[in-house]
Formats: structure tokens, C-alpha cells, sequence
């Protein structure tokens, strides 16, 4: 076996020519590649290894020699210690060519695609505060509440209380509730020992600033309840609901089954393009409303609907999706494992007045081939799986369905790269990928992809 060039506790000089998946530089030592969190595409750093692995080695920044013309200050006083967001050091410019990197990487490297045009990211025309919701862990330091997001790598608490990432609101529902746990002396939850009652705080805004507070609790009792209501109600003009989740398991799980509706309505209604939904504590929603909708009409546009196809939206969740693409279709059949979900969907397109759709219950790998069994062949195709991807029985039944287009949108570019290399043997190639920032300064990128049948 080769020789690691470099050793744990000493310092290299380092080019930095990428970044990783999580928003780290990446480099190389004598070809042997080293990790370096802070680090951005043609600088050059002097770096201490703090861990040396078979293939890899991770580095502290120590100094930058030759920064690149993309890095900035950060904005935020606590970016460095706070593991919520991993780019504020690079300028937003310089984000979108990174995200289009990102996936054109993903092509040529994991899917092979070489030739495949991946377009310019579509960036947020408003960076900042965009975020609809937030859950913060919630724990005490130096005989304080703190309420923040964990330290990159750790589960200490980083206390926030401005994060310029979150919708204001949501910063002024965590700054509420911080006050009412001090006042009030409930007690905070320890996950070493498995004590206390408040575990996380989430809050979630809706349409024209309507507020859900969720106190996620270890203990099926909250002490002081109809103070903590009162209390909150003064502090909180905009909350419309407030609610307690129960989460009595010993894990890193941040919601758990239970959720008791302390006060107000149970659900708040959000606006996407011009549907309107209702959504629950533990209802999946796109966090930024604004990109969701630039992220949704590319999907749209992609599917070149005419009124007359038939269209499958596999893993459709609550049907925002479906709503959208029923603008434009004869047809809509939504497929999505979770029945909550699916029964939101039904819900979401009674009040919408979207009669051309139909939602069922079921894992799209059993479903999608008893539909293809019933004779259903559908025009359009379009995906929207979770992190993991698709399984390859359900990209061979898309490819038996002989759709005319397969619209994939996704949220890992490794996954969808796989995918479209498997679609492609199948007999569907991959025309465009376009890039859509959904989450401003940190690693993560959407994609939607327009794959035609051959």
C-alpha cells in the first residue's frame, strides 16, 4: 500500500480545486486528497491535518496564502462556530458557479454524462431570511437558556438569535420562547442523561405571516401550560397556532408521533404559485416558498404539457406538484408512501378546485408497476424522490410506461447522476440539468432534469 503523504498534527501548503458535497474545500497533497472546511476553489491555504484516513485526509484552515476573488466576510457574527449554513464566506456569485459545479461534477464523474449541457444556476432573487421554518435544539449553558442550530460536526448548541438565513418571525418565535423557558424555569432537556422537558422549538410561517409555534417536548405533561400560552400569545401577535410535540424517545429524531394543539387553529395555509395548502406540524413544505415556485414552473416548463397527457407524479407528498402540473394536463396521478401525505393531497386539491387529480397510497417501487398492470400509460413521467433517489425497479417500470418525457427534480446531484446513467441504458437520454438554489449560503443545490425518450 502506498505511502500517506501527509501526517495528523503537522502543516502542508495546500491548492484548494473544488468543493465537496458539504461545502468544503477540496485538495490534494502529493495527489493524496485532504478535506478543508473554509477553503474555496483556487486559493492556496496552509492547513493542519486533524485526521488521516486510507483515502482522505481532513485539515484545519490555518492561514489562507492567496484567497480567492470570490471569498468575503461572512455576515453573521457566529458563521464560524454555527453548523447551519456552510458558504457565507463565499459571495453569492461565486455560490451559483459552485452549485453548477456541484452537479455538472456529479455528471461526468458519477453518471458519466460528459456531454450533457448542465445550465447556469437559477439563483434567489432575495438571498437572505428565506427560510420558512426553523427547528432549533434547545439547551442551558452558564445557568441560560440557548436555542440555536448544533455546531458543525457536534451537538453543542449554538445559541441564535438572529439568523439571517430564517424569516424574522421565526427569530422572534425563538427569542419568545428562550424568554418564556427562563421565566417560567421549565426544564431543559438533556440528551445524555434523558432529562427535562423542552427538547426543540419549530415554528413555521404561513401565507400573509401567520405563525405555528411547536414546543417539542421530552415529557408527555408541559408544566405551566396556560402561562406558556399566555405568555407566548402576548409576546407572538402573529401566531395563529401553538402546539406541543411529544418526543419521549432517546434519539436524534426532532419530531415524534404525538402533537396536541395547545391553542389556535392546527394547521396554517401556504402559498405556492397560486394554490394555496394547509399545513400541519409535521406536514413536508418546501422551506423556501419563493425558489419552490421558480423550482416547481421549471418542472413545468420541462414537461411540455398540452392539456391532453397523462401524467404520474411519483413520490408526490402533499401534491404541490400534482397541483401544479394539473394546470396544464388531462391527467394527474400522485403516488406517495406516507398517508398522511396523501390524504393533504386529497385535501389540497378539493379546496384548490383541481378535479383532474388522483392521489394514491403506496411505495412508488409496488405501485408504479400495478399501475403500468392496470394499462395505465402515462405521457409525462415526473419524479421528485427523497435523498436516496429512485430504486432501479421503479426507473425500469418509467422506462416500460414508455412515457414521451421524464421530468426529474432532486435534491442530490450523486443520486440523480446514478439515475440518468440507468435511464439512459434504458433508453431515455438526459437532455438539460438546470441548477436551482434553494438554500442560500449552504452546500445543498436542487436540480431538475428534462429526459426524453430515445
Amino acid at each position: 500500500m502506498a505511502k500517506v503523504p501527509v501526517e495528523k498534527g503537522k502543516q502542508y501548503n495546500i491548492k484548494i480545486n473544488s468543493l465537496g458535497s458539504s461545502g468544503e474545500g477540496v485538495g490534494r497533497i502529493e495527489g493524496f486528497t485532504v478535506f478543508v472546511v473554509g477553503g474555496l476553489p483556487e486559493e492556496e491555504l496552509t492547513v493542519k491535518i486533524t485526521e488521516v484516513k486510507k483515502s482522505y485526509a481532513t485539515g484545519k484552515l490555518v492561514k489562507v496564502l492567496k484567497p480567492s476573488p470570490d471569498r468575503v466576510v461572512p455576515s453573521c457574527s457566529i458563521y464560524k462556530e454555527c453548523g447551519g449554513c456552510q458558504l457565507q464566506h463565499l459571495s453569492y456569485e461565486g455560490q451559483l458557479k459552485a452549485k453548477h459545479q456541484q452537479v455538472k461534477d456529479a455528471m461526468e464523474r458519477i453518471g458519466h454524462l460528459k456531454n450533457l449541457p448542465v445550465l447556469p444556476t437559477i439563483g434567489a432573487k432575495e438571498p437572505w431570511n428565506y427560510r420558512n421554518k426553523v427547528a432549533f435544539p434547545v439547551g442551558r449553558e452558564k445557568g441560560r437558556t440557548i436555542i440555536g442550530c448544533f455546531a458543525q460536526g457536534t451537538h453543542k448548541i449554538i445559541d441564535s438569535s438572529d439568523c439571517m438565513i430564517q424569516d424574522k418571525i421565526n427569530n422572534e418565535a425563538i427569542s419568545a420562547v428562550r424568554e418564556v423557558i427562563d421565566k417560567l424555569n421549565i426544564p431543559v432537556y438533556d440528551e445524555d442523561r434523558h432529562t427535562g422537558v423542552m427538547r426543540h422549538v419549530v415554528a413555521r410561517i404561513g401565507e400573509k405571516g401567520q405563525l405555528m409555534v411547536v414546543l417539542v417536548t421530552a415529557t408527555k405533561q408541559l408544566s405551566r401550560e396556560k402561562e406558556i400560552i399566555k405568555m407566548l400569545r402576548s409576546r407572538l401577535p402573529q401566531m395563529v397556532s401553538l402546539q406541543q410535540n411529544i418526543q419521549t424517545y432517546r434519539n436524534n429524531v426532532i419530531l415524534g408521533r404525538e402533537t396536541k394543539l395547545l391553542w389556535g387553529r392546527p394547521t396554517i395555509k401556504a402559498k405556492l404559485g397560486k394554490f394555496s395548502f394547509n399545513v400541519s406540524a409535521r406536514s413536508f413544505f418546501q422551506v423556501n416558498t419563493r425558489q419552490a415556485e421558480v423550482l416547481y414552473d421549471k418542472a413545468l416548463e420541462f414537461a411540455q404539457l398540452t392539456g391532453k397527457e397523462t401524467v404520474i407524479d411519483a413520490y408526490c407528498g402533499t401534491g404541490t406538484i400534482s397541483l401544479y402540473l394539473a394546470q396544464k394536463a388531462h391527467k394527474v396521478y400522485g403516488v406517495e408512501i406516507v398517508s398522511p401525505a396523501i390524504k393533504d393531497a386529497e385535501k389540497n386539491a378539493r379546496e384548490n378546485n383541481v378535479k383532474n387529480t388522483e392521489f394514491i397510497v403506496g411505495d412508488c417501487t409496488k405501485v408504479m408497476p400495478r399501475l403500468y398492470n392496470q394499462g395505465i400509460r402515462p405521457d409525462v413521467i415526473v419524479v421528485d424522490p427523497p435523498r436516496a433517489g429512485c430504486t432501479e425497479v421503479v426507473l425500469k417500470t418509467f422506462a416500460n410506461m414508455k412515457p414521451n418525457r421524464i421530468v426529474y427534480v432532486s435534491c442530490n446531484p450523486a443520486t440523480l447522476a446514478r439515475d440518468l446513467e440507468i435511464l439512459d441504458k434504458l433508453g431515455y437520454k438526459a437532455e438539460k440539468v438546470q441548477p436551482v438554489d434553494m438554500f442560500v449560503a449552504s452546500s445543498h443545490v436542487e436540480s431538475v432534469a428534462l429526459i426524453n425518450r430515445k
